[in-house]
């Protein structure tokens, strides 16, 4: 297939990221499993890519099977090459650009200019169309909400083949499909959106010791009113009375005052060059880790801070999989709503630690209200994320984590799943149906599948 040119880039546009995976006989997630047969194919005419391969993939970033052919098929069309600005009024901050564009390249562009992209994930290597796809929600979520807030047009290649432009007003049942819908409605291939003028590109960080997960969440929800970001660092081995003792992320743009300068740019990181074995992140490393991380922020902190530093810790690590060996690992991610009470987070951590669960990163945050896509993850609650490495029992403790959860009446993020079971799925989230029925409205031959969506849907 022959690449054209369709636009030209703004000054300073460049390929995403380092770790984009060349073109393979099998692919895999970020978080290296599963593998599957099937190679992607890379254009700078998405348009012409998709009318043949209908699902896409991005930078790779998702942690499971969601960007990962279905059993049966092979080619996936890969977007980063379709990576063009249209169009950018610095007036509303309203950008319109092809899907493969990445936020890496939005962040370098748009922070010295003073706007920021009004939602991020906790990686810059990821595409505008994945974010639309995983309707994407950051540490502000209980102010701004996900990404589909923000949204304000898509055009999308439906499985039927058609190139449709839809919106909150224009074939809005397309539109809130999409948003969240893991790519299973067509392949996005150009997104409009607002980005957020911002007082300067410095954060100020508040950090602060929490001793139990009580305490935690109880401090995640009084912060609500006065700042708006809020996460934190939980560690998931320690039992008893600091069970969930961790370290509380609050955090504001830094006014001009404050800011020590202008954007100071990206920066160099190291990168991890071989596989771990799997002893490396066995549960007394991840206990010595998490020991040595809580002391070191005991005494708290606030001050002014890098952006990439606040946001994207991990992305300061390249290759950082590496050190969950050659079996890779799998990111759990879930909402524990308000109606489960503020014991839930703890019934959780009992659940997971009585399995013999053990995770190297485990994040907490704080959820506002539901966004309108059909399958967007957050809800008002309380949300963990954990990484888990691949081993033998990991499936059961997957399934052991989605039965607690179910009894908690919450539901799991599918952009960072690859092991959950249909069942378990479909019972926790009511709306499948009605995606369900949109999708195969849009795709009545069902051309537009995953692994993910043959898991979870059959199709």
């Amino acid at each position: 297939m022959t690449a054209k040119p369709l636009a030209p880039r703004l000054p300073g546009s460049r390929s995403p990221s380092p770790d984009t995976p060349p073109l393979t006989s099998t692919l895999s997630g970020w978080g290296r499993a599963p593998v599957v047969p099937g190679v992607e194919i890379r254009d700078e005419d998405l348009r012409a890519l998709t009318k043949d391969i209908p699902l896409v993939r991005g930078l790779g970033r998702a942690y499971g099977d969601a960007a990962l052919p279905a059993p049966g098929d092979v080619a996936i069309a890969g977007s980063t090459r379709a990576d063009r600005i249209l169009s950018f009024d610095p007036t509303t901050g309203i950008l319109r650009a092809e899907a493969g564009l990445s936020l890496d390249t939005i962040c370098d562009l748009f922070l010295p200019r003073g706007f920021f992209t009004p939602i991020t994930p906790g990686t810059r290597f990821v595409t505008l169309g994945g974010m639309v796809a995983c309707d994407v929600h950051g540490k502000n979520h209980h102010v701004d909400g996900t990404l589909g807030r923000h949204v304000g047009a898509l055009t999308i290649r439906t499985g039927t083949g058609h190139i449709v432009t839809c919106s909150p007003d224009q074939h809005a049942d397309l539109f809130w499909a999409t948003i969240g819908g893991m790519g299973l409605t067509g392949a996005v291939l150009d997104v409009t959106v607002r980005l957020t003028p911002i007082p300067s590109p410095w954060i100020f960080e508040e950090r602060e010791c929490m001793p139990d997960i009580d305490t935690f969440v109880t401090a995640l929800k009084g912060a609500q009113a006065t700042w708006p970001m809020t996460a934190g660092w939980i560690d998931c081995l320690s039992g008893g009375r600091s069970m969930g003792r961790g370290v509380i992320l609050r955090g504001r743009w830094a006014t001009a005052d404050e800011a020590p300068g202008p954007f100071p740019g990206g920066y160099r990181r190291p990168s991890v060059p071989v596989d771990f074995p799997e002893f490396a992140l066995s549960r007394p490393t991840i206990r010595l880790f998490n020991d040595v991380f809580y002391l070191k922020h005991r005494r708290g902190s606030r001050r002014v801070v890098h952006p990439y530093t606040f946001f994207y810790p991990l992305d300061a690590i390249g290759r950082w999989t590496r050190m969950y060996g050659t079996r890779g690992f799998t990111q759990y991610q879930c909402v524990l709503p308000e109606a489960a009470g503020p014991d839930a987070p703890r019934r959780f951590l009992t659940a997971l630690t009585s399995r013999g669960g053990a995770s190297f990163l485990c994040v907490i945050k704080d959820c506002g209200a539901e966004g309108q896509g059909l399958l967007s993850f957050p809800r008002p609650g309380i949300s963990i994320a954990l990484d888990i490495p691949m081993r033998d029992h990991t499936q059961a403790l997957i399934d052991a984590l989605n039965e607690q959860v179910l009894r908690e009446g919450g539901r799991i993020y599918l952009a960072k799943d690859a092991l959950s079971r249909a069942e378990h799925y479909r019972a926790m989230d009511p709306r499948v149906g009605h995606f369900l029925d949109v999708r195969r409205h849009w795709d009545p031959d069902g051309r537009v599948r995953s692994a993910q969506s043959a898991r979870l849907f059959g199709w």
